[in-house]
């Protein structure tokens, strides 16, 4: 499974376990945040510690995740940059709109502080 969905407390966090995260790694992520963000989830943490790369139809898909939890009062939280990832986020400025953790507890921590 190149997705692997956890429910933390009231945390979906999603485990990215593919070296290459493209379209149809997009599509199987965006079908699993929408059904739990319709199931009243607003909290999400995509662990990125497994991508190598990234392409803009992924990365737009953690994009428009992100608004549609902002606008339901919850947040959208990354973990696990590789260097071509962080990279990515970083030509593309992105890393001044999401808020990025080195590890997973780390990222379900903030959460717990709000």
């Amino acid at each position: 499974m190149e997705i692997v969905e956890e429910i933390i407390d009231d945390i979906v966090v999603e485990i990215i376990n593919t070296e290459r995260a493209t379209l149809k790694e997009s599509s199987n992520l965006k079908n699993m945040i929408y059904e739990k963000i319709d199931k009243g989830y607003k909290n999400v943490i995509i662990d990125l510690s497994k991508v190598d790369f990234i392409d803009s139809t992924f990365l737009g898909v953690i994009v428009n995740a992100l608004k549609k939890v902002a606008n339901l009062g919850g947040d959208l939280k990354l973990v696990g940059f590789k260097p071509a990832v962080r990279s990515m986020f970083e030509l593309t400025r992105l890393f001044r709109v999401f808020e990025s953790y080195p590890e997973l507890q780390d990222a379900i921590r903030s959460f717990q502080k709000n």
